[in-house]
């Protein structure tokens, strides 16, 4: 699809408009259907903790972990209230698999896309920007990637720490469990915890300067601050996994169908 339109437009130029932070009618109307779909014909259960560390207004950026599957963005809203909506920076690729969900996701809005082998991480700062300055929440999920082993966090990439070093906004840690496989009735968790900032993950005093970007410096700060998200998230996403397991002989129906819903098919043994 990309191809067909000539090139990978990405961000607010795929958008191409500013993102709102006022939750918009159908954005509400999708939301109560995707709830409805969720909670009571698919009958999920998600466990949310932590409610009360979410700032009071926008203006910051989120970032979850552990990524799982296609039900992570779900559990972010449903973790978040409904205004100022979220904005997520997710994969072009595997949502728009048809042209009419392209069509629905840009008029609902809540996806800022990425496609892999795309053009630099220059629109994706704008991006955030945007969406922090009209008072959104900006969410990232920093393994960029589904395929990581359920119950602990993968490997994370340092893109997300450079946009955050170069907004400079407070932001707020998630951590989930349980939507490596989707069945009826499937269990799935999520703490948020304590807001944080830019120097506090990179190990800075309140009152430091930020490198310039592009510059060694930066590269080194993001992968510190990597390194400090994963030490918060990983532990939190550990103890979350034991309760959304269910017994092994318990029937897990639409197992395959509903775990690869919005997503290319893959296998379901995620170990490595």
């Amino acid at each position: 699809m990309a191809a067909a339109r000539g090139g990978p437009l990405e961000g607010l130029a795929w958008l191409g408009r500013e993102p709102e932070a006022r939750a918009s009618i159908a954005y509400r109307l999708i939301r109560l259907l995707v709830r409805f779909l969720c909670f009571g014909i698919l009958r999920f259960q998600i466990v949310n903790a932590g409610r009360e560390h979410v700032p009071a207004n926008g203006g910051y950026l989120l970032a979850a972990g552990a990524h799982r599957g296609w039900m992570d963005s779900f559990v972010v809203m449903h973790a978040l209230p409904v205004e100022p909506r979220c904005w997520i920076l997710g994969s072009g690729p595997s949502t728009f698999t048809s042209r009419w969900r392209e069509w629905l996701v840009k008029r609902v809005g809540g996806l800022l896309p990425v496609w892999r082998g795309g053009i630099g991480i220059d629109q994706h700062v704008a991006s955030a920007r945007a969406v922090v300055a009209n008072g959104a929440v900006f969410v990232q999920m920093p393994e960029g990637t589904v395929s990581g082993p359920p119950g602990r966090l993968g490997p994370m990439r340092t893109g997300w720490a450079i946009i955050a070093l170069r907004i400079d906004a407070p932001i707020l840690p998630l951590a989930m469990a349980g939507t490596e496989e989707l069945y009826l009735g499937k269990r799935m968790a999520s703490q948020i915890l304590p807001v944080t900032s830019v120097r506090a993950l990179a190990g800075l005093p309140r009152a430091a300067g930020l490198p310039k970007p592009g510059s060694r410096e930066e590269l080194d700060l993001a992968r510190t601050m990597t390194d400090s998200l994963a030490a918060m998230l990983g532990p939190v996403v550990e103890a979350l996994q034991p309760g959304t397991l269910d017994p092994v002989g318990r029937p897990r129906r639409l197992r395959h169908r509903l775990t690869w819903l919005l997503l290319r098919p893959g296998r379901l043994d995620r170990r490595a």
